[in-house]
């Protein structure tokens, strides 16, 4: 396997020393690799010369009684997985190369972008994101760096520091990828039975027929997600944990639906947490 792969910030400096005349595309990922990473990458490919894939799970944005331990972990798949897609180097750093104690300076986002949605059950969950996510971008110093739009409220709270802390970077949202079902690629779906899955594409369907009732002229945001509660109400084994439409940058609930918005939702099929989001548009 002739893929690079390095484990400190000093090694990978000395590895970009060379490239920085090039541009670089930087793929911050947690590992379990999956089709939806690799469009990802392959979008990196397509815009950069040097394409940068990390791996590193984040301890600082897993609460105490979260699943950071079993977390999936597959470092050797994820490696052939990103050779195969044309990486040019694989970052692995470890928690303490990437300076992790009980002192650590940390980012923190708005509250107003934070104390919502994910966040009302994550507590300091996306400030482990945004400091984490801050350090490997003043690390790496790419050119542009990559992220899923499935994690909607990740991707807003990232553009938000970038801005506010004049990081020189491009943030660029990626489509959510899904499988024939509708169901979301995520590592969590390894946690779920084969019914699971099956039960989980319930989330999709629910997002769709808010989409369906705003394309028909709806307007009123409590009307499209009783639209989606009602297809939720299909699978009792999913347990919602939030159904909320919101403005895709400020992550604000929205009184109507004069301008495009997101639906967001989060629930658990067989104690594991998905999430999902769409993009809603007034009728035209």
């Amino acid at each position: 396997m002739n893929l690079p792969l390095l484990t400190t910030p000093n090694e990978l400096d000395r590895y970009l020393q060379s490239h920085r005349s090039q541009s670089i595309g930087f793929v911050p990922t947690m590992g379990a690799l999956h089709v939806g990473h690799q469009s990802l990458i392959e979008r990196a490919r397509s815009e950069n010369t040097v394409v940068i894939v990390s791996i590193f799970v984040n301890p600082l944005q897993f609460a105490a009684d979260e699943d950071l331990d079993r977390y999936p972990r597959q470092l050797e798949i994820d490696r052939v997985i990103c050779e195969a897609a044309g990486v040019d180097l694989l970052f692995v750093p470890t928690v303490e190369s990437m300076g992790i104690r009980d002192t650590l300076t940390q980012v923190v986002p708005p509250a107003s972008m934070v104390n919502r949605l994910c966040g009302n059950t994550r507590t300091g969950h996306f400030q482990g994101v945004a400091t984490i996510v801050a350090k490997l971008l003043n690390i790496v110093q790419p050119d542009r760096a990559y992220f899923g739009e499935k994690d909607a409220q990740q991707l807003a709270i990232i553009r938000r520091i970038v801005t506010d802390l004049n990081l020189p970077v491009s943030i660029i949202g990626c489509p959510t990828l899904r499988a024939n079902s509708g169901l979301a690629h995520s590592s969590r779906n390894q946690y779920l039975s084969p019914t699971g899955r099956s039960q989980a594409a319930v989330i999709y369907r629910s997002l769709n027929q808010a989409q369906k009732l705003a394309q028909n002229g709806e307007t009123d945001p409590h009307k499209l997600l009783t639209a989606a509660q009602t297809e939720l109400n299909t699978v009792p084994e999913f347990h919602l944990e939030y159904l909320e439409i919101v403005d895709p940058h400020t992550l604000q609930s929205i009184d109507t639906l004069d301008k495009p918005a997101l639906i967001a939702i989060a629930g658990r099929i067989e104690n594991t947490r998905l999430i999902d989001n769409i993009g809603i548009l007034p009728a035209v």
